[in-house]
């Protein structure tokens, strides 16, 4: 019998979270730093984080090369965080595996994850690329029949394929999706998703922004479809995303302030519409996408390192570096949105996170 997921975490995913993409901590051997991986864990904890994403793309997908054999110890590391600090909050954090491959690695995967306390599994079908949607339903099914499951739309630039409209409505009949980290950076496609769970009737489905080019204006905005003879509306609760991985205690005041102004209702302030564009100018620089978004891993590296949490940029693979100017547009979204980053906060607290 499928795991299904615990009451309290689906309370949580529906009410809306923030929650990292973690990176990969690594020394100058490119191999695993486990004291900078505890201690980035513990900077997304205290920084507000309602759970982390692990074993995703921002973690490298490489991990599960058997010559590296760091998806497991990754993976247990992060669980043995969120236990120790589950010890001391009144609601649990929301643990979410990347879960990869075709359908046999999947479910060894989803098998690993679910045994180690994780609650979901965000679901990958970039190596599913030429496959029919018959094909990726049963694989997703399959999947699903192991650990509740979150959808992921990835978008093809980083290795994702397109997924229509007719995918997804068939996706959220599968009764154990709890969540869809919807993330093709594409407005078009976005849309395909949204109102095919509208569509669905189904609002046991927690919608998650996971594009990094449009994170607020994809909380803030209502999305209304006229299904059948009714107007269904259905919103974007919290985010995540590899953006979020760095300056996070500023992203959990995001959330919150978005989430703020959609209850007290009436118009969005201009001052949010500029928050927006300046958070995407950020993004552009952090995600490389002068480059179509070749240093999207190195350049949150790179933020990280200047807070002092991470030693360096070094990805599993040498060729997976920062671009020429990435580091200058770095300092430059640094310098003109100090308001954006939580470097204070990071200053304040990194000795701790980094002892033992």
């Amino acid at each position: 019998m499928a795991t299904r997921l615990d009451p309290q975490i689906h309370t949580s995913l529906q009410r809306g979270l923030v929650i990292p993409a973690c990176p990969l901590a690594l020394n100058a051997q490119r191999q695993l730093d486990e004291r900078r991986q505890r201690a980035l864990f513990r900077y997304y904890v205290a920084a507000g984080a309602g759970g982390l994403a692990v074993g995703v793309h921002t973690t490298q997908f490489a991990i599960r090369d058997p010559k590296i054999g760091l998806f497991k110890p990754v993976l247990e590391l992060a669980a043995e965080e969120m236990t120790r600090a589950n010890q001391t909050r009144a609601e649990p954090l929301a643990g979410i595996a990347g879960v990869c491959g075709k359908t046999k690695q999947a479910l060894e995967e989803a098998e690993f994850v679910r045994h180690c306390g994780y609650h979901a599994a965000l679901l990958s079908l970039a190596a599913m690329k030429q496959a029919r949607d018959d094909e990726l339903i049963a694989h997703c099914q399959a999947v699903s029949e192991v650990i509740p499951l979150v959808g992921f739309y990835l978008q093809p630039a980083v290795g994702g394929r397109v997924l229509p409209f007719s995918f997804w409505s068939r996706f959220v009949e599968i009764e154990n999706v709890v969540a869809i980290k919807i993330a093709p950076f594409n407005r078009y496609q976005t849309i395909d998703v949204i109102r095919a769970v509208a569509k669905s009737g189904r609002d046991d489905i927690a919608l998650y922004t996971g594009n990094d080019d449009n994170i607020v204006l994809d909380l803030l905005t209502p999305y209304r479809f006229q299904i059948g003879r009714q107007a269904k509306e259905r919103r974007m609760v919290g985010g995540l995303l590899g953006h979020w991985a760095v300056w996070t205690r500023k992203a959990v005041e995001l959330l919150e302030e978005c989430q703020r102004l959609i209850r007290k209702g009436g118009d969005i302030p201009a001052a949010m519409l500029q928050q927006s564009a300046e958070i995407t100018d950020a993004n552009a620089a952090f995600f490389d996408a002068a480059n179509n978004f070749a240093g999207c891993i190195a350049g949150l590296h790179e933020v990280l390192r200047r807070q002092g949490l991470l030693e360096g940029t070094w990805c599993l693979d040498p060729g997976e570096t920062l671009s020429a100017g990435q580091r200058d547009e770095i300092e430059r979204v640094g310098q003109a949105y100090p308001h954006l980053n939580d470097d204070d906060f990071v200053r304040q607290n990194r000795d701790e996170w980094l002892r033992g």
